[in-house]
């Protein structure tokens, strides 16, 4: 647990910057966070000193001090203004995480702005998380319609065949909700939700996609500001009238990334973890709990497995070493919910399993969408099971390509053999459009109208196959 120590108590405590650090981003890493994980509980305990990319960090791996940690945002606050280094100028200057971390959106902020974006944020997404409401009753056909397009568009080869389900289905229905969420007017999400996906997958197109996104997000923004509508972004501008479209656009950024990839790798896992044999999960998506099945999924392999960083305002023992205000610490939702002072109480056999997990973060930072983000995973991870018989993977699941990412945990690609079901659901139709707002750009709903880039590119894979 977090204590905090009298000023100056950490003379005599060896510095982090003066520790030897093992590296985290390592090809075992990679392949399974695990080992490296528990090598690390086996020689430092609870909390941990590791190179990350060439920055000294501490990475908790306890449930109980990751826990501490979440909860308590005054002694452990977000905000790049109190890591002490990069005060000081001691960050390389091409460390390659400083461009994600560097954005003063809601989930790094820290202070006293953080606040009122929070609220306004939690207000915003009110309508998309409350099932009562009609903007929330239409999302949700949507997504379900979403979910069968792509079905139906890898499947039209005939009843078997194979699929990357990730590339064809998990990765770009998180992006399409996010379009919906996001409001854009006409066809002005082409290019952006491709754009996205170069940014996610952080290859060298990334710098200039992340440039193209940014001016898009801009665009739409000043948009919004002149005529609002039933979006997020029009939501977050009625809740927070002072931000500018700068601040606006780092917003929309954060929503439609984060969002994004967290709800695709959760669909991902979780077929995984359903067709290799994980009993309880497959039970759960039996009896129809599909939202029973995603929590025990996220308690083994979670979408985000290390948080953005936090920092001590004054010195704080946390586990077995002392930490210097101003270190930044890492919390390790996977190392976390793999403690055997956690793992051990947790029973894989029971029907409903623990909502201990730290998936969504803890405390006064938990993720304000989770609600939407596991209402949307749910509906496609329904939709392929209700819709596929016969999933099995086309590699064996020693061999699947994760990605390597400090932050998230998520598959490369998903390679599947399916058969449809013999008897297959009806594919979902669209939900009538909304009112559009007073002098807004008409919906383009046209037969003739050209499909997206998107949805080009994924056309051009069934075609390619």
């Amino acid at each position: 647990m977090g204590v905090q120590l009298d000023s100056g108590s950490a003379a005599g405590h060896e510095s982090l910057e003066s520790m030897s650090l093992e590296p985290l981003m390592t090809r075992d890493y990679e392949r399974d966070p695990a080992i490296v994980y528990e090598r690390l509980r086996q020689a430092h305990g609870p909390v941990a000193p590791v190179d990350l990319l060439g920055v000294p960090v501490w990475l908790v791996l306890g449930y109980e001090e990751a826990y501490e940690v979440l909860r308590d945002d005054h002694a452990w606050p977000k905000g790049l203004e109190n890591w002490r280094a990069r005060r000081e100028g001691r960050l390389p200057e091409d460390w390659p995480l400083a461009p994600s971390l560097d954005v003063n959106h809601v989930l790094i902020q820290g202070g006293e702005g953080y606040r009122g974006l929070k609220v306004a944020w939690d207000t915003a997404l009110r309508p998309f998380q409350d099932p009562r409401h009609p903007v929330a009753k239409r999302l949700k056909a949507q997504i379900t319609h979403d979910a069968d397009e792509l079905i139906s568009l890898f499947t039209q080869g005939g009843r078997t065949g194979w699929a990357d389900l990730s590339a064809q289905f998990s990765r770009p229905l998180p992006l399409m909700v996010a379009s919906h969420l996001l409001g854009f007017p006409g066809s002005q999400h082409d290019d952006a939700l491709m754009d996205m996906w170069r940014v996610l997958d952080a290859g060298p197109d990334a710098g200039p996609a992340l440039e193209r996104l940014l001016a898009t997000l801009s665009e739409l923004g000043a948009w919004k500001m002149k005529e609002p509508g039933d979006d997020f972004p029009s939501y977050l501008l009625a809740s927070h009238p002072g931000l500018s479209v700068e601040e606006l656009s780092r917003e929309l950024m954060m929503l439609l990334g984060m969002t994004s990839d967290h709800v695709g790798i959760l669909i991902s896992n979780t077929v995984v973890e359903v067709i290799t044999g994980n009993l309880p999960a497959s039970a759960s998506l039996s009896a129809g709990l599909i939202r029973e099945t995603m929590n025990r999924v996220v308690m083994q392999k979670p979408p985000l497995i290390n948080f953005v960083p936090r920092f001590p305002l004054k010195d704080m023992r946390l586990g077995n070493y002392t930490v210097a205000a101003g270190d930044p610490v890492w919390v390790s939702v996977g190392a976390a919910h793999a403690d055997p002072a956690f793992a051990g109480k947790v029973c894989p056999e029971s029907t409903i399993s623990t909502r201990a997990h730290l998936s969504w973060g803890a405390g006064p930072r938990q993720c304000p969408a989770r609600e939407l983000a596991g209402g949307a995973a749910s509906i496609g991870v329904s939709r392929l099971f209700e819709r596929l018989s016969g999933l099995e993977l086309s590699l064996p699941v020693d061999q699947l390509p994760w990605r390597s990412s400090p932050f998230m945990r998520g598959l490369r690609s998903l390679p599947v053999r399916y058969t449809v079901s013999g008897t297959p659901a009806q594919p979902v139709p669209p939900p009538p459009p909304l009112p559009a707002a007073a002098g807004a750009a008409p919906a383009d709903e046209s037969a003739g109208r050209p499909r997206s880039s998107l949805w080009r590119y994924l056309a051009g894979l069934v075609r390619g196959r």
